[in-house]
């Protein structure tokens, strides 16, 4: 991998707390996978930078290698990798998700 697209990557993992790598923007995704996972985090009402993977070709393998994770979206908190959409999704409707941000210590909507 790209030594500088490892430092882009690692960059916004450290310096953002939520962490989307997603096909589009949160205002408008590019695919339905990208859109849940985003709806999820703003139905929390939690902040996070979303990280369009379609402006770069080289970010978006890059990332796939860096996580080791086939599929986009990529989400990570506090510098960890939770999952892609169906991960995310399922973890959302058992409660999982909450008790991770909670441990984390990164706000959201109850």
């Amino acid at each position: 991998m790209d030594e500088n697209i490892k430092n882009t990557i690692t960059n916004e993992i450290n310096n953002n707390e939520v962490c989307l790598f997603m096909k589009g923007t949160p205002d408008v995704p590019q695919c339905g996978f990208s859109m849940a996972v985003s709806n999820i985090l703003k139905i929390l009402e939690i902040k996070f930078k979303g990280i369009n993977i379609l402006d770069d070709n080289n970010l978006r393998e890059g990332i796939k290698k860096f996580s080791d994770w086939p599929t986009i979206p990529q989400l990570y908190l506090k510098g960890e990798f939770v999952g892609g959409c169906d991960i995310i999704k399922e973890m959302y409707e058992n409660g999982q998700l909450k008790e991770i941000l909670k441990k984390k210590n990164i706000s959201f909507k109850e």
